[in-house]
């Protein structure tokens, strides 16, 4: 614009310079010394001036004419420059044409045709001479090197996972939740075992003999925290295909537990008594899969309803007890149930060295100081004839004789004694170390089963005691991937001391326990224990082998 009047004002001033010019010639071309009467101009002086004025003004129309052009260009050049810094300044502007080239954003002389540019710089000569013109500064346009191609942003990643807790799904300042599941595909073999049992009673019975491909467990878990990160909750669907139709086959349960701090931490809902090991919550993470040790699995509670307590009594003893409703609710209708929760479970845990002992069986950890545990556990439960589960149930603990002899069968101890409630009482204590990936794990246990009554009283049946052990080690031969392992129990008892042995390896693809796959050989002689979701048979006797693949999601 400023070019512009600029432009406007010089062809006018040119136009009054032409007329007095042509004003002052035609007065000083009269005779020297006559007396002007007036400004007399000549007829060839008019038309000559006329046809200046004519060629001033086409030229003004054809400067009016560039300069718009020039200000189209300008405002081109402009969006094309701004769009160009906001996609370098990583901002979305929509640039007024697309452009193929990385070239074409750059700064773009104006094309102007050569003949106006002649005539253009004529004129320019004249008014620079005449100090009617203000240079413009020099504007130097350096050009950009964009790359031809935007690295394309990736979707930000949301959440995060941990083997065995799975993935965060919300996060607010009101609560939180995790997905997690485990599953394991299993082959089993036990086409090797004898074909019929025979218990100390001389009832023979026919061993159920496996062979099969199954995908035995799914187990979905929800957990996380609600209100107060202290408030914390898990619900979970826990099914056993090997059990399908069986009252227990799917199982929906979950508990809450609220921690005041590293003392206590209060909870309800359905847990394992604590009363061995293996109920102390560091399932899945044995050296077998999903399965005990035949002696852990005859003598230990299961899981229940109920309330428990657990914490810190000094950062190296640990301590859990819990009060429920019977040694196992699974399985189970409330329907069943005495009126009485008289069951209750403990667990005293000192860890000298550490403070801590790893997730579970084996040192997946590779501790390199050494890690130590002793522990003790002592369970009670008044049971009875009704608030036992079916054999088949997914977490069986049918209080059973050494040679695997139900208790509450009828006439088990004499003609007209059926019991109908007894007192199960067990006292068990477990130890190990761990160091450099090789573990050595023991438990002990003894069970008394006392106060036997049937509907009417009691019936002076004697206390029935029973013991035995279990020994488990483990070696990582490639740390963090394969893992080897031995393993035995053995049942001392009245009506026999059946016992097992175990040599298997888990290797770990991914270096971690979020996926593994298991192999193993196991030897049973006369399982007192045993059901369809488990690899080891009731009244078993011979090798079995088996294969899982577990994915802990």
């Amino acid at each position: 614009m400023r070019h512009r009047s600029l432009t406007r004002s010089l062809s006018i001033t040119s136009v009054f310079a032409l007329l007095l010019s042509c004003g002052a010639a035609g007065v000083y071309s009269q005779a020297p010394g006559s007396e002007p009467t007036g400004a007399i101009i000549s007829p060839q002086s008019v038309a000559d001036a006329l046809a200046k004025i004519d060629a001033l003004v086409e030229q003004n129309k054809r400067l009016e004419n560039q300069n718009n052009e020039l200000a189209n260009q300008n405002r081109e050049l402009i969006n094309q420059m701004t769009a160009l810094r906001s996609l370098l300044a990583g901002q979305s502007v929509t640039a007024p044409a697309t452009v193929s080239n990385p070239a074409e954003l750059t700064a773009k002389k104006p094309e102007v045709p050569t003949e106006t540019i002649n005539k253009d710089n004529q004129i320019l000569a004249v008014e620079e001479k005449q100090g009617l013109t203000t240079p413009e500064p020099a504007i130097e346009v350096k050009p950009v090197v964009v790359a031809e191609k935007a690295e394309e942003k990736k979707s930000p990643m949301w959440g995060d996972y941990s083997p065995g807790l799975g993935i965060r799904v919300a996060e607010t300042p009101k609560g939180d939740m995790r997905i997690s599941f485990l599953t394991y595909g299993r082959y089993l073999n036990q086409l090797n075992l004898a074909p019929t049992y025979t218990n100390s009673f001389g009832t023979t019975s026919n061993v159920l003999r496996q062979n099969n491909f199954n995908m035995t467990k799914v187990f979905i878990k929800f957990l996380g925290w609600v209100v107060d990160p202290k408030f914390r909750y898990i619900v979970y669907a826990w099914t056993s295909n090997a059990n399908q139709g069986q009252g227990a086959q799917v199982v929906l349960a979950g508990r809450m537990t609220y921690t005041f701090n590293s003392h206590i931490t209060l909870g309800t809902g359905v847990d394992g008594l604590p009363g061995v090991r293996t109920t102390e919550g560091n399932w899945p993470y044995w050296l077998s899969v999903d399965a005990r040790l035949i002696a852990d699995e005859f003598f230990r509670p299961s899981y229940t309803f109920g309330v428990w307590a657990k914490g810190d009594i000094t950062p190296k003893l640990k301590y859990m007890t819990m009060v429920g409703n019977n040694l196992s609710a699974l399985g189970v209708s409330f329907a069943q149930l005495d009126g009485k929760p008289a069951t209750t479970a403990n667990a005293l845990i000192w860890m000298p060295t550490t403070g801590e002992f790893g997730a579970g069986y084996g040192d997946f950890e590779n501790h390199q100081k050494l890690a130590a545990r002793v522990a003790t556990h002592f369970s009670f439960s008044d049971e009875n004839r009704q608030s036992q589960p079916s054999t088949e149930s997914i977490e069986n603990t049918q209080i059973r004789l050494t040679d695997g002899t139900l208790v509450f069968n009828n006439n088990l101890f004499g003609p007209g004694k059926n019991v109908n409630e007894v007192d199960y009482t067990m006292w068990d204590m477990d130890g190990g170390i761990k160091k450099r990936g090789i573990s050595l794990e023991g438990e002990y246990y003894q069970r008394w089963l006392t106060n036997f009554r049937s509907t009417t009283g009691s019936l002076n049946i004697p206390t029935y005691f029973a013991t035995g052990f279990q020994m488990q080690s483990s070696a990582m031969v490639i740390p963090k991937t394969l893992q080897a392992y031995v393993s035995g129990s053995k049942i001392f008892g009245p009506n026999g001391d059946p016992w097992d042995t175990r040599i298997g390896a888990n290797w770990y693809p991914a270096k971690n326990r979020a996926v593994w796959w298991n192999n193993e050989f196991m030897y049973l002689s006369k399982s007192p224990v045993g059901y369809t979701s488990v690899p080891f048979a009731f009244g078993g006797k011979g090798w079995v082998y088996y294969s899982t693949f577990v994915l802990n999601f």
